[in-house]
């Protein structure tokens, strides 16, 4: 009974190793007719008794299956691209484990196209704004081949695009873990037919321009992208809410590259977000001192310190801004506004005192004052206006300041220039 058993067994193994082939050919013979989905289809039937088979009938089922699913992807199918590449992977490792390989070189080649073509799909992809399926495709491209890193650091730039922010931090880390530089350098020369200059690999280059077809070459590198990754990666966790993740990325970044603006500008931003405005105002301090010529940096130093109450630091910045670029209207505004505030902040004074001589002295001195102040924000908004004539927001200030001093002159010139 036993030994019957026994062959009863075996016979079923050997149906099993036969129908498989069966499978096999028929799928081959599919593939061959331009049949992907029936090859496909032939394939699945036995793909739950595939990992019993021996390594050699496994090798060769997996690289038909890869074959199918380049195809069908290919022609449209999106779904098949990650069935291809985990066939055609499954083929490397088979014959890698047995020492036999009859189908591996093959099947590199086929992954290099099955690379191509995904890139080409996810270009598609991202300009009909499909961006997740834009770095799904991406990321299979770089697992394909992992020597070709950019095609993760475009992975999380495409997840960035679509707001995807979870997978672009992971595809952000995993380049981080590889160390991914990005520099290198661009070939360029200059077509002699259109004057126009055009990228090239290096080779292609050289060639065209000892033809003499182009001219002019150029070896151009391209900077090192290790900033903007950790800078995105700190961005993504504060669109998450992880801050305290953020603060470590920034400050992980900075001591790569200590001057670099834009990592103080955001790191100071996340400070200022989490309402520490000491070290936000510290460390936009520490920007302006790196790039002493940029009005935005001034700018924003004086709208932390207006906010604080410190007007003189504020009038300062604001001052700085506009030395550098003379038609900043929103640092205009805002200074003619330190000079507002401060006045209006006599008010309550004003408002509180008798009708004794010293009360009405202090009044007077008060009330003196303050018109000093509303004249100094009325005089940098006249000057403003040589610049920017018909700019609504500086003729509704102006005309609120005369209006607050009782000018009915000024007020009623100013109503006229904004049309009322």
């Amino acid at each position: 009974m036993k030994r019957r058993f026994l062959i009863v067994a075996s016979l079923c193994f050997c149906m099993v190793g036969f129908a498989q082939k069966n499978e096999i050919k028929a799928a081959e013979k599919a593939m061959k007719a331009g049949d992907a989905a029936s090859a496909s289809s032939a394939l699945e039937a036995v793909s739950g008794s595939i990992s019993g088979a021996d390594p050699k009938l496994q090798a060769q089922y997996y690289f038909v299956s890869g074959k199918a699913y380049a195809d069908l992807a290919k022609k449209g199918d999106a779904s098949a691209f990650q069935k291809a590449a985990d066939a055609f992977q499954k083929v490397i490792s088979v014959e890698d484990a047995s020492g036999k390989k009859k189908y591996s070189d093959e099947t590199t080649q086929h992954m290099s196209a099955l690379s191509a073509d995904l890139v080409n799909s996810a270009v598609e992809d991202n300009g009909n704004k499909k961006f997740k399926e834009a770095a799904e495709k991406l990321y299979t491209s770089y697992k394909i081949s992992p020597k070709d890193t950019s095609y993760l650091y475009y992975a999380a730039s495409s997840a960035v695009n679509g707001g995807h922010y979870e997978e672009a931090l992971t595809y952000y880390n995993e380049l981080q873990e590889i160390g991914y530089d990005g520099s290198g350098v661009v070939y360029k020369a200059t077509n002699v037919e259109t004057g126009e200059e055009e990228e090239m690999d290096k080779t292609q280059r050289d060639l065209m321009v000892k033809s003499g077809t182009y001219k002019d070459p150029k070896d151009e590198k391209s900077p090192s992208k290790t900033a903007e990754i950790v800078k995105n990666t700190a961005l993504i966790y504060t669109q998450l809410g992880q801050d305290d993740k953020a603060l470590e990325a920034y400050k992980a970044a900075r001591v790569n590259d200590p001057k670099d603006v834009n990592l103080i500008l955001n790191e100071a931003n996340l400070y200022y977000k989490m309402g520490d405005k000491d070290k936000f105002k510290e460390l936009m301090a520490e920007a302006a001192s790196v790039a002493p010529d940029n009005p935005d940096l001034h700018y924003n130093i004086g709208v932390i310190n207006m906010e604080q109450g410190n007007l003189e630091d504020a009038r300062a910045s604001y001052k700085r801004a506009l030395e550098i670029n003379p038609g900043y209207t929103n640092a205009q505004l805002n200074l003619s506004t330190t000079y507002v505030n401060e006045g209006n902040s006599l008010i309550d004074e004003m408002n509180s005192l008798g009708n004794s001589k010293k009360d009405i002295a202090r009044y007077d001195e008060l009330k003196e004052k303050k018109d000093d102040l509303f004249t100094q924000g009325a005089t940098v908004l006249e000057d403003a206006l040589k610049l920017n004539p018909d700019n609504q927001g500086i003729l509704t200030q102006l005309k609120n300041i005369y209006g607050a001093m009782g000018d009915n002159d000024n007020f009623m010139r100013v109503k006229k220039l904004l049309g009322e």
